[in-house]
């Protein structure tokens, strides 16, 4: 009897996850950039990007994080290039020649996910959450990659794709690699149309992605702000050691790092929520909330008036019930 092609693809994902693959990454732009890779814990490691905007810094403005064992290695999101995602990997190659096994995506963003292709062209098996699909298939994922081909040109060209997960994750999952155990929480929509997070044991490292922003203005865009902060509120962070955020420094004390992100998110919801109920033009409303306590952060120049008014009109539809 013929072996179905589900047996098959199951078959081949087995055998890629058994030996390291022979396949070498395709040819990407050589980039110049600074990229040191700072050890967290016994396990695992991470590269912080500068707190700017995507096309500051040749793209390099995103976290990502790498997993290391005697088994293999999993890396947590693949940055905004693949020329920054090579750079990542000849890092993690200064540490350790384990094959890499797995690619876990935090969520579906540009400064997140076109390294990704690198990381696949080695064998690697890619995890995102649900909700990867609404952003591939949105006509703004085009058009991003559209405008980063011309802004961060040579790094994003036309050889750069977009890349579908193999593996979607829709609950809690754990998954076993060497020594440690990779407790993948799945955060539904809250900063993107689909979240989550890695908590490595027994390092007791928590990957947060993007819900959390360390020492800047966080990026909310078209987020579900009401559900991120639910999401934020509900986090346990009990005997967490040390948290990697999606932007920012490795926070050794992350329940700080929660609650930053998380009172940047309320106190603009309230400004925001107060002049939506009293139907104040969001410009007024903007000029006279008090601000003061962000505006030295990082990215506030860059960010936080765009992020007020996706605030103001989500709060709008929310109030007319849509």
């Amino acid at each position: 009897m013929p072996v179905s092609l589900l047996a098959a693809w199951l078959m081949a994902v087995q055998l890629m996850l058994l030996a390291p693959s022979a396949v070498t990454a395709a040819e990407v732009a050589p980039i110049e950039i600074d990229m040191p890779l700072h050890k967290v814990s016994e396990h695992v490691y991470y590269v912080r990007g500068v707190p700017g905007i995507a096309t500051d810094n040749k793209g390099f403005i995103s976290n990502a994080a790498a997993i290391v064992t005697d088994d293999g290695i999993a890396v947590v999101d693949a940055l905004g290039s693949p020329s920054l995602a090579k750079r990542f990997i000849e890092e993690i190659r200064r540490v350790s020649d384990a094959p890499i096994k797995t690619v876990i995506v935090t969520h579906y963003h540009a400064d997140h996910i076109y390294g990704l292709q690198v990381f696949q062209d080695l064998g690697a098996r890619i995890i995102a959450p649900g909700g990867f699909q609404d952003y591939l298939s949105s006509p703004a994922a085009e058009e991003r990659l559209t405008e980063r081909r011309f802004s961060l040109d040579p790094w994003v060209n036309d050889d750069t794709r977009l890349v579908r997960p193999d593996v979607v994750i829709v609950e809690q999952t754990e998954l076993g690699l060497g020594d440690v155990t990779l407790d993948i929480r799945y955060l539904g929509p809250a900063h993107s149309d689909g979240d989550l997070a890695v908590l490595v044991q027994p390092d007791n490292v928590l990957i947060s992605g993007d819900i959390i922003f360390e020492g800047r203005v966080p990026f909310t865009g078209s987020a579900d702000t009401k559900r991120w902060l639910e999401v934020l509120e509900s986090l346990d962070d009990t005997g967490i050691k040390a948290l990697i955020p999606g932007h920012g420094p490795a926070a050794s004390e992350p329940a700080a790092a929660v609650s930053r992100t998380l009172d940047y998110l309320k106190y603009t919801r309230e400004q925001m929520a107060a002049a939506v109920d009293e139907m104040m033009p969001f410009a007024e409303a903007y000029e006279a909330a008090d601000w003061s306590r962000f505006q030295k952060l990082p990215a506030f120049d860059a960010a936080h008036r765009r992020n007020a008014y996706g605030i103001y009109l989500s709060l709008e539809q929310e109030m007319l019930g849509e």
